[in-house]
This record gives C-alpha cells, sequence and structure tokens, in this order.
C-alpha cells in the first residue's frame, strides 16, 4: 500500500519542493514524479534550473523524449499523464488527487499555508483516508519550511 506524508502549511510550496527533491534525489537517490497543473509546473521547471547553482536537480517534463524521460531522476507531470516511467515517489503539488497515485511506493503531498489550497489538502486527505490509506502528518505552520 502506497505511504501517504502531507507536508502542509508550508510557508513557500515552490521553494520547499526545491529543497525536497534535492534531498531525495541527492541524498537518497529517489526516482520522483511531480504532478501539478501546468502553471505550477511551469514554476517548478524554472525553479530546478536555479534553485541552487552548485546543486542542479537534473528533471524533464513527461512528454520530453522517451529515454530522456526514462533516465531523469525527475519527471514533471500534468496529473493524468500516462505512463510516468517511475514509481517509487510521486510529488503532488496540484489540488486534486493524483491520478494512480496507488502505484507509486509513496506519496508527498504538498500544502501550503494558502486557504485554497488548505481546502483542497483537507479533500485529498478525506479521499486517502476513506480509502484506509495511513496517513504521515508534517506541520510546518510557524517553521521557516
Amino acid at each position: 500500500m502506497t505511504e501517504i506524508d502531507f507536508h502542509f502549511n508550508t510557508p513557500d510550496k515552490l521553494n520547499y519542493a526545491c529543497r525536497l527533491l534535492r534531498k531525495a534525489v541527492g541524498a537518497r537517490g529517489a526516482r520522483v514524479v511531480v504532478v501539478a497543473d501546468a502553471q505550477m509546473l511551469e514554476a517548478i521547471d524554472l525553479a530546478l534550473w536555479t534553485f541552487a547553482p552548485a546543486e542542479f536537480i537534473a528533471h524533464c517534463r513527461s512528454d520530453g523524449e522517451p529515454h530522456t524521460v526514462a533516465r531523469s531522476p525527475v519527471v514533471l507531470a500534468e496529473s493524468g499523464d500516462a505512463p510516468l516511467p517511475h514509481r517509487q515517489v510521486l510529488v503532488n503539488l496540484g489540488h486534486v488527487v493524483p491520478g494512480g497515485f496507488e502505484r507509486f511506493d509513496r506519496l508527498i503531498d504538498i500544502v501550503s499555508a494558502d486557504d485554497a489550497d488548505r481546502q483542497a489538502g483537507r479533500s485529498r486527505w478525506r479521499h486517502y483516508a476513506d480509502r484506509g490509506y495511513a496517513i504521515q502528518r508534517h506541520d510546518f505552520a510557524g517553521s521557516a519550511a
């Protein structure tokens, strides 16, 4: 069963996601798929190019060349894109339950402190909980996440 982690009340969702990806890929060697809407994907794509000049995080879009997508440690995809090459970690930056999340070993759902994002996050939480998934809480309220 997919392990689900909710990282919520993150003051800067984009910066937090970049730091999480740097740790997952660099320190742990994980292969990650990031799902979000087109606007957020554009923002994270740009941020990963400029996040830490000495620590480039290799990534590509899911609609890129198949051999590049297969080798990339981070794949950026709109929710519902198929087929996705990795099944290790799925990071959700979107507002909906990502299609096919149950195929992944782990789902990390990142929720900002924004009211609309929190409401969408609560809906996703209920979706996972109603299906029997155990959810790990990571509350960043009051921290410099």
